[in-house]
């Protein structure tokens, strides 16, 4: 079989691979991104995209289509001990992980390819990159960006190694809640906070994906917690026993689907600077789907790894270690994983610390929450009142509106 020949192999086509080959094939750059699944497949991963990682996707290009294929949530409620404290601004879209992997990949044109199998092999050096697949195929090029998530096969052909930092640091949760109200809940989307640290659960957050209101519920339990078990044999009755406040909110709901459950460690790699090969998103390092930087990690690397540094290091000859550390060493990128790891940590601490200033922080949280939602109140322009000049009513009518405000 002959040797192909291109300027960039991603090896993996998950979020991180498929965007990266999206953002190269429109910048003419020759890449082919390297994946078994030509359609990928249902997974439990980020399923929702906040407003800073939506401005980052901006940056990428390709913000229009992932918001043609999520939706927006247009008004998010905060509440806690069964309180609505605030009602903020929507600023998130929701979608599931193979939805927006899929679209991204749909974005796949111009120079960029697709190859169906799974990387094998790699050699790697100073000059070109040579991989083997599943297919027998060969192929050369300049650079390989691994994009293959926690799949540790790669990274150990090349000698990388990864160190965990915090086993079983998380919990994620997902399911699908389905109103017992045929109107619907009453919110649009709602974020409930823990009611004690002695729950070990951080929050639940409620969304819309089309049609559906998608529940996250994200905690630190152990996998084998029978906690966990309750909540897949009975997820009403156990959030509501855990969270009394949560109930009024909510009413009656039916989850119609198994509930997802996906343990996180965090771990980071060593070894990893190496000549033609630079390594993007989880499988550089994992982040805490709690603390919500998942995606922003992997939206960040993608953004600074094609707009900023393979331009500049196809412009010239080679692709020695030098050329990889200044993706490293990016300052954007290295405040993106710092600012992933202390909000990992400082949620857990947040979550579970059971001592007087820990309190102190959960109040302070949920009043600064409640200060807000008043601001929003007190500022709220007043909705007209339309009352026609020919009705008999109308001063009453007038009068009526004026005792209210």
């Amino acid at each position: 079989m002959p040797m192909h020949n291109t300027d960039v192999i991603i090896a993996g086509g998950g979020l991180a691979g498929s965007l990266a080959a999206a953002m190269l094939g429109r910048a003419g750059i020759r890449a082919m991104v390297i994946d078994p699944h030509p359609v990928y497949p249902p997974d439990f991963r980020c399923e929702k995209l906040d407003g800073p990682q939506m401005r980052t996707l901006e940056l990428t290009g390709l913000a229009d289509a992932v918001r043609r294929a999520s939706t927006a949530d247009r008004e998010c409620w905060m509440a806690r001990f069964g309180r609505i404290v605030e009602k903020r601004p929507g600023d998130q879209q929701g979608i599931m992980y193979d939805t927006l992997v899929n679209t991204m990949r749909g974005e796949v044109s111009g120079s960029a390819s697709f190859l169906q199998a799974k990387v094998t092999d790699i050699a790697a050096g100073p000059e070109r990159q040579t991989v083997k697949t599943s297919t027998g195929a060969e192929i050369s090029a300049r650079l390989v960006v691994v994009a293959t998530g926690l799949n540790v096969g790669i990274r150990e052909k090349l000698g990388v190694t990864r160190e965990i930092v915090s086993a079983g640091h998380s919990i994620s949760i997902g399911f699908d809640a389905v109103p017992g109200d045929p109107r619907g809940f009453p919110f649009p989307a709602l974020t409930y906070f823990a009611e004690s640290p002695a729950d070990r659960m951080a929050y639940i957050t409620l969304f819309p994906i089309g049609a559906a209101i998608r529940a996250n519920l994200f905690g630190y339990r152990h996998l084998h917690d029978p906690w966990l078990k309750q909540l897949r044999d009975a997820p009403r009755e156990t959030l509501y026993a855990m969270w009394p406040g949560l109930r009024p909110l909510m009413g009656e709901f039916t989850v119609p689907e198994f509930v997802k459950i996906r343990p996180v460690d965090l771990y980071v790699t060593e070894g990893y600077r190496r000549p033609g090969v630079v390594l993007v998103g989880d499988a550089f390092g994992t982040s805490c789907p709690a603390a919500g930087t998942g995606a922003r990690k992997v939206l960040v690397d993608v953004e600074r790894l094609c707009n900023v540094h393979i331009p500049r290091w196809l412009a010239t000859p080679g692709m020695g270690e030098e050329k990889i550390a200044a993706f490293y060493d990016d300052p954007v990128k290295q405040a993106s994983d710092a600012y992933s790891t202390a909000k990992a940590f400082g949620l857990r601490s947040f979550t579970l610390d059971t001592s007087l200033a820990g309190a102190a922080r959960r109040w302070g949280k949920f009043v600064l929450h409640w200060g807000k939602g008043t601001t929003r109140r007190v500022h709220a322009p007043q909705a007209p009142v339309n009352v026609a000049d020919d009705d008999e009513h109308a001063p009453a009518l007038a009068r009526g509106a004026s005792a209210r405000k």
